[in-house]
């Protein structure tokens, strides 16, 4: 299997010279590691790195756009103070991805903003029935979001306070992926994409591009052969480090680790500087179907 990990020696959230090799590798799948690049806690901020800040009721600490916490404990002074951690941590991954991609950055108006998560629960721990375990090599796709090929890029952070890896399993390239299971998945069926969506199971119309992608997600994490033996890397991403990837296109999962920061944006496919790169554009090659109608 080719490297899909590509390691970057930068420090900095702010990359001053774009680098067309990196931009081409992230856009082919490939995970850009940047061992160096660390997101700092406070002195008082350390407070935070407890699982006991986290709602049981809530999965993660999220930071919508509006400024709104979510799924976090603590007084009055302690969801301010954690608000203004997160909301750097969101400025620092938006100034290193504009300064990445550049082109993103001329299109932010189109680049859109998720909210962006504190994790601070161990992995390890985590009980999940298998189409939720993010333990199983996946890739992103989201049963009630319909995007129709829009791109999912995030960034993480391993903040972990006493030098513990966050370690994914990183696997092959997705058009192998696509290959592998488009012989298994299920038809489309547009009457049950609009029953579906009337009976508010999902958010809008599923179209048959992301119908493929759920078929995707779910082949992978069933198959139990493959998650055991197919193609994949074992990749510890260290305490103070910092990863970028297209998770609807990087098979990964999530094996161990505690404390992270993340951060999604959403960005349309044809906004890429290769949109041939993209899951949609390999997806309708290889089925010869628009996927998006």
């Amino acid at each position: 299997m080719e490297q899909q990990i590509l390691e970057i020696d930068i420090a900095d959230w702010q990359i001053n010279t774009p680098n067309s090799a990196w931009i081409s590798a992230l856009e082919a799948g490939k995970v850009l590691y940047f061992p160096h690049l660390s997101f700092a806690f406070t002195a008082d901020e350390q407070r935070f790195l407890t699982p006991e800040i986290r709602d049981p009721k809530s999965r993660n600490i999220s930071l919508d756009a509006n400024g709104k916490l979510k799924g976090a404990l603590g007084n009055a002074a302690d969801q301010i103070a954690l608000a203004k951690m997160i909301g750097r941590f969101r400025s620092q991954a938006q100034q290193l991805i504009y300064s990445l991609l550049p082109a993103y950055a001329d299109t932010r108006s189109e680049l859109r903003m998720a909210p962006t998560s504190y994790r601070p629960m161990q992995v390890e721990t985590r009980a999940q029935s298998w189409r939720a375990d993010d333990r199983r090599l996946h890739v992103d796709s989201f049963p009630s979001r319909p995007n129709y090929g829009e791109r999912i890029l995030r960034v993480f952070a391993n903040v972990n306070p006493d030098g513990v890896p966050r370690v994914w399993r990183v696997g092959e390239p997705f058009e192998d992926v696509a290959q592998r299971f488009l012989p298994r998945v299920k038809a489309y069926s547009r009457w049950q994409a609009k029953a579906m969506n009337a009976l508010h199971i999902t958010k809008s119309l599923r179209s048959e591009y992301d119908h493929l992608m759920l078929q995707l997600h779910d082949a992978m994490k069933s198959d139990l052969e493959y998650q055991k033996n197919g193609p994949q890397v074992t990749q510890p991403f260290a305490a103070g480090s910092v990863w970028v990837c297209f998770s609807d296109q990087t098979p990964h999962a999530v094996m161990a680790g505690q404390y992270m920061m993340e951060q999604t944006l959403h960005l349309p496919a044809a906004k890429q500087y290769d949109p041939g790169a993209s899951p949609l554009a390999i997806l309708r090659r290889l089925t010869g179907r628009v996927l998006t109608e």
